[in-house]
């Protein structure tokens, strides 16, 4: 059985489980990666992987993603470049745009030309992290005369999320590895043919691009519960405007359509009812590990090379099975 790469994100949905000590299990458990999500309250991820970094030796630590709204990209850089002597080569720095919900709303920070400021965060601190001097004058965001003072040790590959085609397109042009979220394997064709237009700009193909993907994964005998665990999930995403034109643009306009009136009516039922069952299992990885292993591995024959797992079961017994069933495929 051909697997993707397997990682776990060690966001999880259990509150009272540690993150740090999650990420450290992994790695002795055998998994290839650990994957930070960053911001919403919950976890500072460039914190975390120092954490992590420090106390182990093997896994590639993954911030997935830290929104560029958040920092100056002179602040992305020296935190970068800080990471690099904690775990050297061992990470990766994922960078996207975000939501209109966290970054206008909980942080307080206009959500203005979010592919703009993607791309211009890429170009600047892919000049910075050489350790030359920068200048960078941009439409979002500028920089004058910034040096790093400590060097970079090694790599910092950059990774771009992306949902729809420009953003797709960016990271092809623009970044080392691509980040996914609520992409069903079926529409993972669609997606790698807008990464290799952009790669070709830059004189690559598709293949050059690492493509890895959050997958929520339940491993479960109880597969009602777990389906209507990950309607919640899909609905906090697409009840977002950036999220909600994804799923319009995945062909699911009915169901875009009615998570957005349905949370404009404060109707939980009719939001509710908006994804089929057969959209949520395509969106979510359910069943037995058997079953779920055959979903990842249709992912890996639809092109995917790294599968960042989140254990999304709110009950500690399932997320237990869940983290447990995939490090030995890991």
């Amino acid at each position: 059985m051909a697997l993707p790469k397997i990682g776990l994100n060690v966001m999880t949905y259990p509150g009272q489980r540690n993150p740090i000590e999650t990420a450290l299990w992994a790695e002795q458990a055998g998994y290839e990666s650990v994957w930070m999500t960053d911001g919403g309250g919950r976890m500072d991820a460039f914190t975390a992987a120092a954490a992590v970094g420090a106390q182990t030796s093997r896994v590639r630590i993954g911030l997935s993603v830290v929104p560029v709204f958040t920092r100056p990209a002179a602040v992305f850089a020296t935190s970068a470049a800080t990471l690099s002597h904690v775990a050297p080569n061992r990470v990766v720095l994922g960078l996207g745009s975000s939501s209109e919900t966290m970054i206008g709303s909980w942080y307080g920070t206009p959500f203005e030309k979010p592919l703009t400021r993607v791309r211009e965060t890429v170009l600047a601190l892919q000049q910075m992290l050489t350790g030359e001097k920068t200048t960078f004058e941009g439409e979002t965001l500028f920089a004058r005369n910034f040096r790093l003072g400590v060097p970079l040790n090694g790599t910092m590959p950059i990774y771009v999320a992306g949902l729809r085609p420009k953003m797709l397109e960016l990271a092809g042009e623009l970044a080392n590895g691509l980040v996914l979220n609520l992409c069903p394997a079926e529409v993972l064709p669609q997606v790698l043919e807008h990464v290799d237009t952009g790669a070709k700009r830059a004189g690559r193909r598709v293949d050059d691009i690492e493509i890895a993907s959050l997958l929520n994964i339940f491993v479960t005998d109880d597969e009602s519960a777990a389906v209507a665990s990950m309607n919640r999930v899909a609905l906090g995403y697409y009840s977002t405007g950036v999220y909600n034109k994804y799923l319009r643009w995945m062909g699911y306009a009915d169901a875009a359509d009615q998570i957005r009136e349905g949370f404009a009516e404060r109707d939980r039922s009719k939001t509710e009812s908006a994804l089929p069952e057969e959209v949520v299992r395509k969106l979510g990885i359910i069943g037995t590990k058997e079953a779920c292993l055959r979903h990842l591995e249709a992912y890996r024959d639809a092109g995917l090379d790294t599968a960042i797992l989140g254990a999304a079961a709110p009950d500690e017994a399932t997320y237990q099975a869940t983290i447990e069933a995939f490090a030995s495929a890991a």
